[in-house]
């Protein structure tokens, strides 16, 4: 009997690169009349409000042991900075400009891993993240130059989510993907929610909240629609299939990125960016091949300066 578990999570991936920039285009439709932080707080909002019944239909159990608690909130508080930052981009920036630069999450994750984790990283692997980081830079510097500092805001956005990632990594294995994304959305409107009560008037822009009015009540509550629909259909991708076969098929999320970038807001990447997307997907391609020789090779062999290949 064959194994379909791969190919459901390949077609669970390749339906969260269409969904995903979704969540993209409904923040940057709305950012024209709300605030970024109302934006932020609104998808965890709407997320809460789909997944938390979902767990009762499920007979999920919601307590958390004390310890959780915190792993929760720290989870909550990085998704929140990830979700802030990138907004805070996409506002101003195009959708595929600002994604590109986001893509080097892949690369931070390794670094982060290798010089404050300890973990074992190649020399190769190494150097593909340095790549990897050359093609953002490529993407950051005209960008800079139209934007100004907003162009290195998806930095902030790969750094936190890296982070998020490596607290998935240490306490949320084994947790159902239903439960993780309900109890991590109704942390992060814990966290966000007075934020905005107390910069209610206050005249901070970015914080300052606002009535919605019309379309703008859709396009709130579509981020957090997408969002909810995305990570789980991520989730699950990952739990049918190894990290190995569908990583190199996440960077399609820049196509349909640009696709959505182009038909909603008339944007498309000028030839420096798709130099600079292209060295990213190239360096992340790399890496993830050089992960998989790693992986299937019986004996650890020593590189120069103490790195394994």
């Amino acid at each position: 009997m064959t194994d379909d578990r791969p190919v459901l999570g390949t077609l669970m991936m390749l339906a969260f690169c269409l969904t995903a920039p979704l969540v993209d285009t409904a923040a940057k439709l709305a950012s024209d009349a709300i605030p970024v932080g109302q934006i932020t707080a609104a998808r965890y909002i709407a997320q809460a409000l789909i997944l938390v019944p979902v767990m009762a239909v499920m007979r999920l159990d919601f307590r958390m042991q004390r310890d959780e608690i915190g792993h929760t909130f720290l989870r909550a508080g990085l998704s929140v900075l990830a979700t802030a930052t990138f907004v805070a981009a996409i506002s101003v920036m195009p959708l595929a400009d600002a994604l590109a630069i986001g893509f080097v999450e892949p690369f931070l994750l390794l670094l982060i891993g290798h010089f404050i984790l300890s973990e074992t990283v190649g020399i190769r692997r190494l150097g593909a993240a340095v790549v990897g980081f050359a093609g953002s830079l490529i993407i950051i510097r005209p960008s800079f130059t139209e934007f100004g500092a907003v162009a290195l805001l998806p930095l902030g956005t790969a750094l936190f989510f890296a982070l998020y990632m490596i607290s998935m990594r240490w306490r949320s294995r084994g947790l159902h993907p239903v439960r993780l994304q309900a109890t991590t959305a109704v942390a992060a409107m814990i966290l966000t929610i007075p934020a905005l009560w107390l910069a209610d008037g206050s005249g901070l822009g970015e914080l300052d909240p606002v009535m919605p009015e019309g379309r703008y009540w859709i396009y709130l509550f579509a981020v957090g629609l997408a969002a909810s629909i995305s990570h789980l259909l991520l989730t699950y991708a990952l739990r049918f299939a190894s990290s190995t076969v569908l990583a190199p098929l996440h960077y399609l999320e820049l196509i349909s990125a640009t696709f959505f970038g182009f038909v909603v807001f008339s944007d498309f990447p000028d030839p420096a960016t798709w130099i600079g997307i292209g060295i990213i997907a190239a360096s992340g391609i790399y890496i993830i091949h050089r992960e998989r020789v790693t992986a299937r090779s019986v004996a650890v062999s020593v590189a120069p300066l103490g790195l394994a290949p």
